[in-house]
């Protein structure tokens, strides 16, 4: 009987070599007459440990990691195959790594375990039993679920998912469609990755279920270009999703329909804006439009229009199998169910980690990160990607909470946790952001497109030691501009770009003076 090995298929840990990991194990393998069967399935998401190969015992899987080629050898001479835990690299049972099992796993509850282009595997573990109970259900009362789950949208607005529904499923219109985000571009994520790669068909279940709560009957998913396995991935599971009938017509042998395209997109950052996205869709350069109105009534081609990111989507299939209370019961307050939060940055164990909400980022950073891998003490905590506040020290115990950070100036965004240790020089940083931005601007408003670069140059002017006298002006003036960044601009790009430049200022006003030489 065959041993099952399993490698991960991620680009993250095809990045650390797994895909050579898992032919050298094969080769090994027939060389001694080991009957090993290599699984290639979706990543963990415990990224320090990449490549993680797991062994198939008794107890459960054994995890070994990170493996090499030059740890295969003397793997085999313990005969790792067969469960040996005294080989250094064993981790020992996967589910009992503290990483792991300190978890609250629901929208990634498969991650590691199925194949990603395995329908029977995605089957076997609870797949399409949502789409299965609202196919039963009328549009209204699907709709019902997800507002009395408390999902929101799993992005900067954080917009309440059932509210955005309820408004396109009240809108008359012959067509609607379903669209779905995936230009993930904040610096330090990659939870929307990890489901196009490692659990398509969760999302593909999630957007059927949409589609039928709205009544729509056409999906398009927008998928950055930089994700070319993604990409790969997802057009795969597309086309076994429809052979097996849970795409086009007559969805699982009903009455209802439901298709699926997917789009990738060009590398623009403001693409993940939910109007440029629908742009650059209509075959347009990606630029906001001005709202309103809003998407959920003129949205793609001027129809009634559902804008979810990949997090959001992806969640909707356990909120319809489980129920909407037992979704609502992880959380506090506004902010229900749970968050995948990714640990990027000067971290010593980086990877995705899903919470309920409700733990405060010191724990997540103390419980999960372990410190910063260059043994320095952690400075600053960037949260909710390039636009996001740095916070200090003395704001780390806000709880993981939509409506907490908001009131201490930040934003949980897409849950990207990027960490800096004591040797960052945050005005430098303060400086990238105003540069991300006027890089990264449609130009279609004035305070973003012009706004961003009187910023760098101002912020240029701050850290100049020949105008040391003239500091405080220049900072005012940065003061007065990032109020017109903030209420002049037509979309987040501009308007959230002081947030990291004033915490930058505000929390570490020393740095200034480092330029002064």
């Amino acid at each position: 009987m065959s041993i099952n090995v399993y490698v991960p298929r991620d680009t993250t840990a095809n990045a650390r070599g797994a895909n050579e990991v898992a032919l050298l194990i094969e080769q090994i393998a027939s060389q001694q007459g080991v009957d090993i069967n290599v699984v290639r399935t979706s990543s963990r998401g415990l990224y320090w440990l990449e490549p993680l190969i797991e062994v198939d015992t008794k107890k459960g899987r054994v995890a070994f990691g990170p493996v090499s080629t030059a740890a295969l050898n003397t793997l085999f001479e313990q005969q790792f195959y067969a469960g040996q835990d005294e080989h250094e690299l064993c981790q020992g049972l996967t589910e009992e790594i503290p990483f792991l099992k300190n978890q609250q796993r629901l929208t990634f509850v498969r991650a590691g375990i199925t194949e990603p282009l395995n329908l029977e595997d995605y089957r076997a573990h609870d797949g399409f039993k949502g789409l299965q109970n609202a196919l039963k259900m009328s549009s209204q009362q699907i709709v019902d679920q997800i507002k009395g789950s408390g999902l929101r949208g799993r992005g900067g607005a954080a917009f309440p998912t059932g509210i955005k529904w309820q408004t396109v499923l009240d809108m008359p219109a012959e067509q609607k469609y379903i669209v779905c985000n995936a230009d993930e571009g904040d610096s330090g994520t990659f939870s929307d990755r990890m489901i196009l790669e490692g659990d398509p068909f969760v999302l593909i279940e999630g957007m059927c279920i949409a589609g039928l709560a709205v009544g729509a009957t056409q999906g398009y998913i927008y998928i950055r270009s930089e994700y070319p396995l993604a990409n790969e991935v997802f057009a795969l599971a597309i086309e076994l999703a429809q052979n097996a009938g849970y795409l086009g017509n007559n969805l699982c042998g009903s009455d209802k329909d439901f298709h699926l395209e997917l789009r990738m997109g060009a590398g623009a950052y403001i693409c993940g804006e939910e109007t440029s996205l629908l742009e650059s869709l209509e075959g347009k350069r990606g630029m906001v439009r001005v709202k309103p109105p809003l998407p959920a009534i003129e949205g793609l081609f001027g129809q009634p229009t559902v804008v979810n990111n990949v997090i959001s989507l992806a969640s909707v299939p356990i909120i319809l199998h489980q129920g909407a209370d037992a979704y609502e019961h992880y959380g506090l307050g506004r902010s229900r169910g749970t968050l995948p939060l990714q640990l990027t940055g000067n971290i010593k164990q980086a990877g995705l980690v899903e919470l309920a909400f409700g733990s405060t980022l010191r724990e997540v950073l103390e419980t999960f990160g372990l410190g910063t891998r260059t043994e320095k003490k952690m400075r600053a905590i960037q949260v909710g990607g390039p636009l996001g506040a740095y916070l200090p020290e003395s704001l780390w115990d806000l709880p993981l909470d939509y409506e907490a950070f908001a009131e201490a100036g930040a934003v949980l965004g897409h849950g990207g946790i990027v960490v800096f240790d004591d040797s960052i020089n945050m005005t430098e940083m303060a400086r990238y952001a105003m540069e991300f931005c006027a890089i990264e601007s449609c130009g279609k408003c004035t305070p973003c497109r012009i706004g961003s670069t009187r910023g760098v140059e101002l912020i240029d002017k701050i850290i100049d030691p020949l105008q040391l006298l003239q500091r405080e002006e220049h900072l005012h003036l940065l003061d007065e501009l990032c109020d017109t960044l903030e209420d002049g601009s037509l979309c987040a790009m501009g308007g959230m770009t002081p947030f990291p430049v004033r915490s930058a200022i505000k929390y570490f006003s020393e740095d200034m003076d480092k330029f002064n030489g």
